[in-house]
């Protein structure tokens, strides 16, 4: 099984930080992870009420936005968040994401 890639945190821009960070189902697949720590799509489709395949998808562009990594485990994608790579780069970002009310979002 191909390993998923994972930018350099150096490379990461800003404005695909943000991008990928303008989607409220993607903000709340951010603040799962920050309680969980790492977790698997479908632990985010049952409790964010979406197809696996919506959840893999928004887990594909914060992959590629450098917010999350991924690993392989038998069949399974276990992610978990990129916090302490993401709070050198942008400090404070994260924290106002986790800040947010839900009726915000």
């Amino acid at each position: 099984m191909k390993l998923p890639y994972h930018p350099p945190i150096e490379s990461i821009p800003y404005t695909k930080v943000l991008h990928a960070l303008s989607e409220p189902n993607r903000i709340r697949i951010i603040r799962c992870l920050h309680e969980s720590g790492e977790n698997n799509c479908t632990a985010y489709s049952i409790q964010l009420m979406l197809n696996k395949s919506t959840v893999s998808h928004h887990m594909k562009i914060l992959r590629e936005a450098g917010l999350i990594e991924g690993r392989i485990e038998g069949k399974e994608h276990i992610y978990s968040l990129r916090k302490e790579e993401i709070d050198q780069k942008f400090p404070n970002l994260l924290d106002s994401v986790f800040g947010v009310k839900e009726e915000d979002i």
